[in-house]
């Protein structure tokens, strides 16, 4: 089997776990293997070879140069502060030499660094969802997808923040390897192998505003602790004492949301705690998250997650019930 180089560039103000994430979870993929030959061998560089400071103070001492960093077949590019001004002289080598990767990959803000080098444009990506809007704002050339927590268009993909960039190296790994082989890894990093790429970003509560108005938000409250209860917006506006169509029309100016999105969120969000933390059957599940049915929570899974829920619930427990498999370092 080809190994394959994963050249990790680092710069000043670098996220340090966008770089050690997806560096353990090829590391790990290197260590199962076992004696055989490690299927990644992992390069990093940064401008002019000299040690880097990450954005919370660690320093991290680079493999070379990135002029004399072997050719990679995986270009990675993490995140942090450092993109919000990025070197000028790091962008035109990401513009020069990226091109000639077989696989391009970002992590929360390295998708800026890429827009800078123009190789997003025309493609679809994301990044951390606080950034979503200023890469679409300044590159309108891509095609940004807030929601994702990544994102693959041909050779290029993308993550959202810092622990997305973990289960991109994951699927990647599956992708070269097999699933059973990144089982193995998810197992010892202790992670969940896979989260579905168009999982959402983030819950429902930390995905909508807060409301200003106290019986709006007495309403998201209610509406998180009791999924299964009528959250038609006739009940919902009744609880706020306000009148439907007013209820509608505050709740989404006051937290970016229509109601109907934010219980559909909050249910999701409920279910999949249940299926990960409980034995019960996907029928119990779907009348405590109140779905009519349990072929309602499926298509509201599918919609979100990408998976029905016994898929899912398959996933997320598939790394514990993987096979033993060689003890990582650490």
């Amino acid at each position: 089997m080809e190994q394959r180089t994963v050249l990790v560039v680092l710069f000043d103000g670098v996220q340090s776990l966008d770089v050690t994430g997806p560096v353990e979870v090829f590391a790990g993929a290197a260590a199962v293997r076992g004696g055989r030959e490690p299927a990644y061998r992992i390069h990093t560089a940064s401008l002019d070879g000299a040690p880097i400071r990450t954005s919370s103070g660690l320093m991290l001492v680079p493999d070379s140069s990135l002029a004399d960093a072997p050719a990679p077949h995986t270009l990675l590019a993490p995140g942090g502060l450092g993109t919000r001004e990025a070197d000028p002289r790091l962008i035109d080598w990401l513009r020069t030499n990226a091109p000639r990767a077989q696989r391009l990959v970002s992590v929360c803000t390295g998708a800026i660094l890429f827009a800078e080098a123009g190789l997003l444009d025309g493609r679809r990506a994301t990044t951390h969802w606080a950034y979503c809007d200023k890469l679409a704002r300044d590159h309108p050339a891509i095609e940004v997808e807030p929601d994702p927590i990544f994102v693959r268009d041909g050779h290029v993909a993308t993550s959202a923040g810092v622990t997305a960039g973990i289960d991109l190296a994951l699927a990647l790994v599956e992708e070269d390897l097999g699933r059973d082989e990144a089982l193995m890894v998810a197992r010892y990093l202790v992670v969940f192998l896979r989260r579905p790429g168009n999982q959402a970003q983030f819950s429902a509560q930390l995905a909508a505003q807060t409301a200003q108005r106290e019986p709006l938000r007495e309403v998201q409250q209610w509406i998180t602790e009791h999924p299964h209860e009528n959250l038609c917006v006739d009940s919902l506006a009744a609880r706020a004492r306000l009148s439907p169509r007013h209820f509608a029309r505050a709740f989404q100016t006051e937290t970016g949301m229509t109601p109907g999105k934010y219980v559909e969120r909050v249910r999701v969000e409920h279910a999949r705690r249940l299926l990960e933390d409980t034995s019960d059957g996907v029928e119990e599940v779907s009348r405590a998250c109140g779905y009519g049915t349990p072929e309602a929570m499926r298509r509201a899974f599918v919609k979100i997650l990408g998976a029905a829920p016994a898929e899912y619930r398959r996933r997320f427990h598939a790394p514990f019930a993987a096979q033993q498999a060689p003890a990582l370092n650490g």
